[in-house]
């Protein structure tokens, strides 16, 4: 399916305010109400939006470490991947699992209050994981938010 300038503009719109109302964003990006709501519709049903999520800021909710752990699966078949999933995934501290393909089965996104707790958290709730193997761990310093594929689509 082919996007049109106004559908980029739509979805720039959204990605900078997701919490904007149809109306205000017919106003962002120069389309009536109803207009951007059948927009919004088309790109639901062609899969592009799908669900809405609120972005928490972690560090004023007093996490102030984010780290990226690489981890490798100790015992292949041993342990399911999806029984790995479900026990990292219950672990509150943990904010994001990505099965993927390379050196690490999984790349996992947590978030402490500080190093302290982190280790707190790696050694008393993942390292202890049914499977869980070799880990990596690298401290998040600063991040970039950007408006991801949408720069390749102009």
């Amino acid at each position: 399916m082919s996007w049109d300038a106004t559908d980029i503009a739509l979805l720039r719109a959204l990605t900078r305010n997701a919490a904007l109302g149809t109306g205000d964003l017919g106003r962002v990006i120069g389309l009536s109400q109803p207009a951007t709501w059948r927009r919004l519709k088309k790109l639901r049903e062609a899969g592009v939006l799908h669900g809405a999520r609120l972005d928490l800021d972690a560090e004023a909710l007093g996490f102030g470490v984010t780290v990226f752990l690489g981890i490798k699966l100790a015992t292949r078949g041993r342990v399911s991947l999806e029984d790995f999933e479900r026990a990292i995934s219950a672990i509150p501290e943990v904010q994001r699992v990505d099965h993927v393909l390379g050196l690490y089965d999984y790349r996992v996104r947590v978030v402490a209050r500080d190093l302290a707790d982190f280790e707190r958290v790696l050694r008393r709730r993942i390292m202890t994981l049914p499977g869980a193997g070799d880990i990596e761990s690298n401290v998040l310093l600063s991040e970039e938010h950007r408006d991801g594929p949408l720069g390749a689509l102009l």
